[in-house]
Parts: structure tokens; sequence; C-alpha cells
């Protein structure tokens, strides 16, 4: 027990995914203007990733193992995750489409989502048995999430305010960004006794 609260715990805040892999950069950049896109992105992202993961640790399990084939893992692994989100855009276009009409903007991008493609890679190096590497999964979309509606609210509030002109737009996003990611380097001192 205490081992999958140590990994939740750290896959959240002491290696978030983006503030401190630095996986997920380019949706955490760009779904971050409104915070009703960055949840709705949060949440494709939780789903995708949850059910990515375990489809590619089987893979890599039952398939790539047995038969020595390890070195197509990131070429499998690719191929694996877009299917899924293909299959997951038609299945809810057809039985839920309101679902679809809120998330459907954000699908096709989970698909280059880098983060998806590491946390799978990440468990198999990890060698977690498929209840961890799904914990590991779903806190790491948490954090992900959190990242994501934490900036998305920085982001709004910098609409507010009056930003040097030089400053606005992408130069103070990059700089609250970074300053983000100092403050989650205050999680690193974080430690679960055993």
């Amino acid at each position: 027990m205490l081992a999958y609260i140590s990994i939740i715990v750290s896959a959240i805040f002491v290696n978030n995914i983006v503030f401190s892999q630095f996986l997920g950069i380019c949706p955490f950049m760009g779904v971050s203007r409104k915070l009703s896109s960055a949840v709705g992105m949060g949440a494709a992202v939780t789903f995708v990733m949850a059910f990515a993961t375990c489809v590619t640790w089987i893979l890599q399990t039952y398939l790539l193992v047995p038969f020595g084939l390890q070195y197509m893992q990131t070429i499998a692994f690719i191929l694996v995750i877009a299917s899924l989100v293909q299959m997951l855009e038609i299945v809810m276009r057809k039985v839920a489409p309101a679902l679809y009409q809120a998330l459907g903007v954000f699908l096709p991008l989970i698909t280059t989502n880098c983060a998806v493609l590491g946390v799978a890679i990440l468990v198999v190096q990890k060698e977690f048995n498929l209840l961890m590497s799904l914990t590991y999964a779903v806190a790491t979309a948490v954090g992900f999430t959190m990242a994501l509606v934490i900036f998305a609210g920085i982001r709004q509030q910098l609409d507010l305010v009056d930003v040097p002109r030089p400053m606005r737009g992408t130069a103070i996003a990059l700089i609250c960004a970074g300053l983000l990611a100092m403050a989650f380097m205050g999680f690193a001192g974080i430690s679960i006794p055993s």
C-alpha cells in the first residue's frame, strides 16, 4: 500500500510530468489559455493515458519481450496510442455526442502528446506490474491536469493585469511556467517512509 502512495505522490508532485520531466509542454502552452480548455484536455489525457498505459504494458509483457522485439517498443507504442485515440474518437462520436463535442477538439492533440508515450515507456523502464502502471499513469495524468489548470488560472489572471508590452503573450507565459517549475522543485524534499 505504501508503494502505491509513494507512486501517487511522486507522480503528481515530486516528478510532475510537465515541471520535472518536461513532457507534454506543447499542450501545456497551447491549451492553457482558458480554464475550461485545460480541464477538458486534462480529462481526455487522463482517460487516454490510463488506457494506453495498460494496453502498451500488456503488449510489452506478452508480445515484445517474449519474441525479442523490444527494439520495436517506441514504434509499437506510438501505433497503439494513435489507434486508441482514433477508436476513442469514433466511439465517443456514436455513443456520447455531447462528450465528443466537449472533448472532440482535444482528442487529436492527445495523439501527439509526448507525455502519453513517455508514461508508457517509463512504466516499462521502472518495471512496474500492471496495477502499479495504471496507478502511475492515472497519478501522472492528475499531475498533468493540475499543472494545466494552475497555469490556465495564472494566464487568465495575466489577461487582467497591465503587463509591459514586450513581455505580453508567450514571454510572460514562459516566465510564469519557469516560476511554477521552480515552485514544484520544493516538493523534491518530500519522502515517503518505506
